[in-house]
């Protein structure tokens, strides 16, 4: 007999069927047991009536919450029954696995009781049964269709590039060095140069989504050593403008998708109404965001005058968030000296990039190329970069290629914001942090 979703059950009234799921509550009565069966579809309320085979029930009198179980029975229109008004009349019972008592916590209690989240990290795949984890990782499937679907329809190719290097693929810092048979090799920081590579190779539209890595000895609420990155890089940009037209659309059509599929699912578990954001988002220059910070009487410290610290770019969102109603805001202009060697320089000392705030958050770091080799020699030794180092890269720029830009967005930051969560662990799927390798 194949296998019934409990989400499909209504469509089988009067049949026999099996469900197969997980022991969810058993409420064991003097002469009833009922059991409520749960799968990721939704429950079912299983009844069975003691005297009709008294060793079945024993057996489930012993079962352990979170069991995995086969259960084959009748489906019955039962409008008593606050599950769906209808209910299984158990037939047969296969315990296929037995789950150990107590739990190691319960998953299915009030948010507020749940332990300690490094502790529930420990029992990821337990703390991956509760309905927010199962709708949160639903929500990111669907984004991710709806975020290649928009690609695709603007003529754009997905590629897939190394994650072994042999030389840093933005910077000296923040790397992960490992033996590579009689060299060393380095995991991608992101797929940067590879993207601009696909530009000098005529692709002119691609887009990854794929891990990159980050020695970061960082603790805090949204920084990883291992994530998810979305990148996107195009060809014959006029400035960095096209760059981030293209962004703030696509976002506006994940985010459509998100609430079409998943918008009532979305109110119920985490009680909030999913807001697709409008086009275009507000901008501010690096100068009129530390114009604003002033106004707010926000102190930068001193060593972030060329930059956005955490709490900047909290207050400016609230900011955008009070005057427009909107949860994204680009800040543009940012200085050359807190922008990688690659990023094209707008004057002197300013830059053809931008940042993108998401509720307060950063979540994407993007720009207009350099796409000029004697330029982008230079801009590379002003960094302190040598020439042989990125050797391979500054190849890309010798025999033509075209003005280009793009950026490179975390795909975990980008969930804590769309489904208002407090910390990027709860967002992927196995955190990897300075101190976390399991499970």
């Amino acid at each position: 007999m194949e296998r019934t979703s409990i989400g499909d059950l209504r469509n089988h009234i009067d049949q026999t069927v099996k469900v197969q799921g997980w022991l969810h509550v058993l409420r064991d009565q003097k002469k009833i047991q009922f059991i409520v069966l749960r799968d990721r579809t939704g429950q079912v309320q299983i009844t069975h009536w003691k005297p009709n085979d008294m060793p079945l029930a024993e057996m489930i009198s012993e079962l352990g919450t979170e069991s995995a179980l086969t259960v084959t029975g009748k489906v019955v229109d039962n409008p008593s029954v606050k599950l769906g008004g209808l209910e299984i009349q158990l037939e047969s019972l296969v315990v296929e696995n037995k789950a150990e008592i107590p739990l190691p916590f319960e998953p299915f209690g009030e948010i507020d009781n749940l332990p300690a989240l490094d502790y529930r990290l420990d029992w990821r795949y337990m703390d991956l049964r509760r309905k927010q984890n199962l709708l949160l990782f639903q929500v990111q499937t669907t984004m991710e269709h709806a975020l290649r679907e928009f690609w695709v329809k603007n003529g754009f190719m997905e590629m897939h590039s190394p994650k072994l290097m042999g030389s840093p693929s933005e910077s000296g810092a923040e790397l992960f060095e490992l033996a590579y048979f009689e060299t060393k090799a380095y995991l991608a920081q992101s797929p940067q140069f590879y993207k601009q590579m696909a530009m000098a190779g005529g692709f002119e539209k691609v887009f990854e989504i794929g891990p990159v890595f980050r020695a970061d000895p960082s603790f805090t609420s949204r920084h990883m050593t291992e994530f998810t990155s979305i990148d996107m890089e195009m060809s014959w940009v006029e400035s960095e403008e096209d760059v981030m037209q293209n962004q703030e659309k696509m976002l506006q059509y994940a985010y459509q998708r998100v609430k079409d599929v998943h918008g009532e699912e979305i109110q119920e578990v985490f009680g909030f109404e999913l807001e697709v954001p409008q086009v275009p988002f507000p901008r501010l220059t690096m100068g009129e965001a530390h114009a604003l910070l002033k106004e707010l009487k926000y102190e930068m410290p001193p060593e972030k005058s060329n930059d956005l610290d955490p709490g900047a770019e909290r207050a400016i969102g609230q900011y955008i968030k009070e005057k427009y109603n909107h949860d994204f805001v680009y800040i543009t202009d940012w200085p050359f000296a807190v922008r990688p060697f690659y990023h094209m320089k707008r004057g002197e000392n300013g830059t053809r990039s931008f940042d993108l705030i998401a509720g307060g958050l950063e979540i994407t770091t993007g720009a207009q190329r350099e796409h000029r080799y004697d330029v982008l020699l230079e801009q590379a030794k002003e960094k302190g970069l040598t020439p042989e180092g990125i050797s391979f890269y500054l190849d890309f720029f010798r025999y033509g290629c075209p003005p280009h830009g793009g950026y490179g967005m975390g795909l975990s930051r980008l969930l804590m914001v769309m489904l208002k969560l407090p910390n990027i662990r709860e967002t992927v799927y196995l955190f990897r942090g300075p101190n976390r390798l399991q499970p």
